[in-house]
């Protein structure tokens, strides 16, 4: 009887590991999926100041929202296609590397989005510009956490 305990035990923390990941799945698709909302409202409704480059610019952060909410509801499909699976770790990797593959095309739309704002404001040029400066400073921040700079 003891032994049923500790199992059940060991499957409970196995179930909490796995609501973890499934949990940063879900407020990761949550966010890209408001975002994308956001990009299509625009796309529907465009405003009559966009140029093309401005069209364009709306039409590549649509597609790499697209693909990043994709990737990121993809622990989710796995979990779901793949359960029970007896190696939690296999399941960790490639949740991990989903959104992890997911992050580069949120940080891309982030910026597009940006960029949007800040031409509607400025030169076509200095938006390029002044859109990467979050994207600088969270790098060396990043960086900086271990005292590494460069």
């Amino acid at each position: 009887m003891a032994n049923d305990d500790n199992t059940h035990d060991t499957d409970d923390k196995l179930i909490q590991r796995y609501d973890t990941i499934l949990k940063e799945s879900a407020l990761l698709s949550t966010f890209s999926g408001i975002l994308f909302g956001f990009l299509l409202n625009m796309a529907i409704n465009i405003p009559a100041n966009f140029a093309l480059i401005d069209k364009i610019t709306l039409i590549a952060a649509l597609y790499s929202i697209t693909v990043a909410a994709s990737l990121f509801v993809m622990p989710v499909v796995y979990h779901h296609l793949q359960y029970p699976y007896g190696s939690f770790h296999k399941f960790k990797s490639r949740s991990h590397r989903f959104i992890i593959l997911g992050l580069i095309p949120a940080g891309i739309t982030l910026y597009l989005g940006l960029e949007l704002a800040i031409h509607s404001l400025l030169g076509f040029i200095e938006s390029f510009i002044l859109a990467s400066l979050p994207f600088i400073l969270v790098y060396f921040l990043f960086r900086s956490r271990k005292g590494q700079f460069l």
